[in-house]
């Protein structure tokens, strides 16, 4: 029979001090995006009356979000966003995975001078102007190639999926060999299937990343009508007139504080990414565990 030791006054008293200290921060980390989405949904009159900083809303409203989806510059820009995403994502999984196959193999030849040239760019890189001039003469410039195919790989991911790939048996992908299976063949139905966790991950990293970029809309992006949603949502904030980014007459927007509309837009950004992460947080445990252990 296992021997139950009863915990102490003492024990108690510091586990309780601990488990508040652990709260207060989650409260003081929780607490702006409480503030975010409170504002986005409270009429002006209140938050005058408040004097701009409320906790409870008494009255609340949908009038801000009614503004940024019908002006069309939001709907746009999020489009934008979710096609750069997706197409992103699936071209970082697709050539991270062909790079890191390969150089998951020891008998490689050439293996550890391509991963030291790799791992050099982790700590140097051509700068900024280089980047822009290259982005430039390629062709790049006013396209939404240009904010994914400057970051199509990033030398952290490759370099946890490599480690991955270094992780599964052998000996499966062997029997695959022994039953006639090629390089490709063994990648697409043996090696794919069994990397699931380090996929979503890594899908996570990158989707993230291209969502939240706003960066490269600004270096390379002189067409309005290819911003981004970060990219609107950064002009919003700067801007002295949220109506003219937005291109709606302001007499529609004197009825709601500056301060909602860009709340809205934030919360508008912030959502799809919350929504989709608890999908993938199984996945995204397991693959970065597998990941970093083994190196």
């Amino acid at each position: 029979m296992p021997v139950l030791f009863k915990r102490s006054w003492s024990d108690r008293i510091v586990d309780g001090g601990i488990y508040t200290i652990l709260a207060l921060f989650g409260l003081l980390t929780l607490f702006p995006l409480y503030y975010v989405v409170i504002v986005s949904f409270t009429p002006y009159t209140e938050v005058l009356r408040n004097g701009g900083f409320l906790l409870i809303p008494h009255t609340l409203t949908l009038d801000a979000f009614k503004v940024i989806f019908t002006s069309g510059v939001v709907p746009r820009a999020l489009g934008v966003t979710l096609l750069v995403t997706v197409l992103g994502t699936a071209l970082n999984l697709a050539v991270t995975t062909l790079l890191a196959y390969p150089l998951s193999k020891k008998f490689l030849p050439g293996r550890n001078a391509v991963l030291m040239g790799i791992v050099f760019t982790m700590l140097f890189s051509g700068g900024l102007i280089p980047t822009f001039l290259t982005v430039k003469m390629t062709g790049l410039m006013n396209t939404i190639w240009a904010l994914i195919i400057p970051g199509l790989v990033s030398t952290f991911n490759m370099l946890i999926m490599k480690t991955y790939f270094e992780s599964l048996p052998q000996e499966v992908e062997e029997a695959a060999k022994v039953d006639g299976c090629g390089d490709v063949a063994t990648l697409v139905k043996i090696v794919l299937p069994l990397s699931m966790p380090i996929m979503a991950t890594l899908g996570l990293f990158y989707g993230v990343t291209h969502w939240n970029a706003y960066f490269p809309g600004i270096m390379y992006l002189n067409d309005r009508s290819l911003y981004p949603l970060q990219v609107v949502l950064r002009n919003m904030i700067i801007t002295p007139s949220v109506s003219q980014e937005l291109a709606v007459p302001q007499t529609q927007l004197s009825a709601l504080p500056p301060e909602s509309i860009k709340m809205a837009t934030v919360v508008v950004a912030i959502v799809p990414v919350m929504l989709v992460y608890p999908f993938l947080q199984k996945y995204f445990i397991k693959g970065m565990l597998i990941g970093a252990v083994k190196g």
